[in-house]
């Protein structure tokens, strides 16, 4: 009874097979003169690799969109070919692959055995605790492991695919073997109870990854490598807002390199205006140094003056009756050279006065030279915002300081400095208005030599000439007086005239470095002047690295398929890396059984090969 049963299930099963097959054969004698046509090839070329990155094998399945239906041929270079598409033969000559096509599209697998390089050079190492260490030791092993892939360029392959595709490299780690995962430049994402490491190659690039982590028991599915084209075209982004943005930028250093250039100017001015101070201070040091000096002379004149009026006013203290005439004879003279001696005092104080006169008016245009205009806190923090060098805005701001000092404390001195001139000059008057005096008495003592009466004239004379001489030492004393304070000033304006001129030479060097700021903002103008146009070029340079949209794809397999080739993919895996499993009694059996005696089992007509 089993027996007639298989027969009949036999049969069953055949039947519909050979019938298939008669139909195929009829219309493949109908049609076998028929070319169909192709209306686009799409490849998926699948690479093993080796746990080291070195390839093991390649097949590529094939997708045919087919325009028309009948007998089409295309091309590779395979070993073994599979139709996945139906049960009808595949014929192959080495190069070309021959098949029928009865629906609007076919697959088939071409495998791959001979020596074919693919477009990338993949090589992974792994490190156990700093390490190397071959990929198969590393399984089942504890610590901190690492894993280095570097892909590249590989020189043998078609450089088309290297330049246009971009790359996407997948770690999956379980979580229950990998802890503390760390990668540069990846994405790491949940997927379920793993976590996925992700990395991205642009076209042409060239790159190093390295994944770490804390291992338990190693074991790692395959690390898989996409590629697939970077011909998409990439719009470019709105740059409008961004582009009014450095505009406002632009005008921004545009201005302030106006500011620069005014603040060169101002520091120009200022320069020039402190060193006409400083000259001006030396100038009138200098004349208050021949004051100083002439001040000595006067003093020593005045002092024989003093002490001759002195010797005058002595000798006419005698009795009377003992007066001797040719005294006065003496006193004549006496007068006469008292007289010219004042008269050298009031020409040393008429010099004095001009040089002064002139001293002060150099100081006073100095001075006034120096800009008034104030310069705001909020100003100068500007200042120090604008990115120039700190060192130059400090400079700026010390000689600024100082100048503004300066000319402050000269506003509020200048009126005892505008006084000396005058009390020059009167002081010069009023010794000249005593050596008419004198000259007057000398003129009139020598007129009445002849007709002197001593007893009435002498006492007047005496009376006198003692009040001259009282009067005198008040003006010596007061002449003295005021030859110290010129003496103790000179001496005191020699450091003020000191400080000027270090000034001076600093607002020369402010001067200096406010034109290499000067130079410099410039130079910065010039550069951001059409910085907007700059940016927006350097971003459709940058985009246009990335924009593959003109490639024009190409067969990986061979090139008599380039004028139907529409796509080609490639999908590299690497083997994984597990412990060695121990095969079950169960399975071992179902590996040794034939196609019939599963069948057989299927409906419990057998249960083992026996049957």
């Amino acid at each position: 009874m089993k027996r007639s049963f298989l027969i009949i299930i036999t049969f069953i099963l055949i039947f519909p097979t050979l019938t298939v097959y008669a139909s195929s054969s009829d219309r493949a004698d109908q049609d076998s003169e028929k070319a169909g046509e192709v209306a686009a090839k799409d490849e998926i070329v699948y690479v093993n690799l080796h746990a080291n990155g070195e390839l093991s094998d390649i097949y590529v399945v094939n997708y045919l969109q087919i325009a028309e239906t009948g007998m089409i041929s295309d091309f590779g270079p395979y070993s073994v070919l599979k139709n996945l598409t139906d049960l009808s033969e595949l014929q192959f000559d080495g190069s070309e692959v021959i098949l029928e096509a009865t629906s609007d599209s076919f697959y088939y697998q071409g495998n791959i055995e001979q020596d074919i390089a693919i477009p990338w050079d993949i090589s992974i190492e792994y490190f156990l605790e700093g390490n190397k260490i071959e990929a198969d030791d590393l399984v089942g092993q504890d610590g901190f492991v690492e894993i280095e892939l570097d892909i590249k360029a590989n020189e043998k392959a078609e450089k088309a695919f290297f330049e246009n595709y971009m790359l996407q490299i997948s770690f999956v780690l379980h979580e229950e073997h990998f802890k503390n995962i760390q990668a540069a430049d990846a994405t790491i994402a949940h997927a379920g109870k793993n976590k996925q490491v992700s990395f991205t190659v642009m076209p042409e690039n060239e790159a190093t990854y390295t994944v770490r982590a804390d291992a338990d028991s190693f074991e790692m599915d395959g690390i898989e490598v996409a590629a697939i084209p970077a011909s998409m075209s990439i719009d470019l982004p709105d740059t409008g807002a961004m582009t009014d943005d450095i505009n406002t930028l632009s005008k921004a250093i545009s201005e302030l390199h106006g500011g620069v250039g005014s603040l060169r100017n101002g520091a120009h001015e200022l320069a020039d205006g402190i060193v006409q101070l400083g000259n001006g201070s030396s100038q009138f040091q200098k004349g208050m140094s021949e004051v100083a000096g002439a001040g000595g002379e006067l003093v020593h004149a005045s002092s024989s003056i003093d002490k001759a009026l002195k010797e005058i006013n002595s000798a006419l203290q005698v009795p009377e009756g003992n007066v001797d005439i040719s005294d006065f004879t003496e006193l004549t003279v006496g007068l006469e050279e008292m007289a010219q001696g004042l008269d050298d005092v009031v020409e040393g104080l008429n010099q004095l006065t001009e040089h002064y006169t002139l001293a002060n008016q150099a100081l006073d245009e100095a001075i006034s030279s120096i800009p008034a205009s104030d310069i705001s806190e909020e100003e100068i923090g500007l200042l120090y915002q604008s990115g120039a060098d700190v060192e130059v805005v400090n400079k700026l701001v010390a000689q600024y300081t100082a100048a503004q000092t300066v000319k402050g404390t000269y506003e509020a001195v200048q009126e005892a400095f505008h006084a000396v001139t005058p009390a020059l000059k009167q002081s010069s008057a009023g010794l000249s208005e005593i050596v008419t005096h004198l000259r007057q008495m000398a003129e009139g003592l020598e007129d009445s030599f002849e007709d002197f009466d001593v007893a009435d004239s002498l006492e007047p004379l005496v009376s006198g000439l003692t009040e001259l001489s009282n009067q005198y030492q008040l003006f010596h004393q007061g002449l003295t007086d005021y030859t110290s304070g010129v003496t103790e000033l000179s001496t005191s304006y020699g450091d003020l005239n000191g400080g000027l001129v270090e000034i001076a030479t600093g607002a020369k060097q402010l001067a200096d470095g406010t034109d290499d700021l000067y130079d410099g903002t410039a130079e910065l103008e010039e550069a951001t002047a059409d910085m907007p146009d700059q940016v927006e070029e350097q971003i459709n340079e940058l985009m246009s690295e990335f924009d593959k949209s003109d490639f024009e794809m190409i067969s990986f397999v061979s090139e008599e398929n380039n004028d139907k080739i529409n796509s080609v993919q490639f999908v590299m895996r690497t083997e994984s890396l597990k412990a060695d499993e121990e095969t079950t009694s169960d399975e071992q059996e179902e590996e040794k059984l034939s196609f019939w005696q599963k069948l057989l089992r299927l409906f419990g007509l057998g249960t083992n090969k026996e049957n």
